[in-house]
C-alpha cells in the first residue's frame, strides 16, 4: 500500500485503502501496522488533526483491530 509522509512526532507515514477500510500507519520507530475496518471519515480526520499522534491515540489505536506488517512487506516503500 502506498503511504504518504506526514508531519508528526510519532507517525512517519499513513495510507488508506477504501476497500475494507484498511489504514496503514508507519511510526517513526520504523514499525508498520494495518488497522482494519477504519471508516474513511476517521482516516480523513487523522489527516486534518492538529496533532496526528493525539488523534491516533484517541480515535484509532484502541478502537480498531490491527496487525503488524512484517518488515519485508514494506521495505523500501516509503511515502
Amino acid at each position: 500500500m502506498r503511504r504518504q509522509p506526514v508531519t508528526s512526532e510519532s507517525l512517519k507515514s499513513v495510507g488508506f485503502q477504501p476497500a475494507g477500510g484498511v489504514l496503514e500507519v508507519e511510526f517513526n520507530n520504523g514499525h508498520v501496522y494495518r488497522y482494519l475496518r477504519v471508516p474513511r471519515r476517521v482516516y480523513q480526520g487523522l489527516l486534518r488533526a492538529p496533532s496526528l499522534g493525539v488523534y491516533f491515540n484517541e480515535c484509532i489505536k484502541s478502537d480498531y483491530t490491527y496487525t503488524p506488517v512484517p518488515a519485508p512487506a514494506y521495505a523500501g516503500q516509503e511515502g
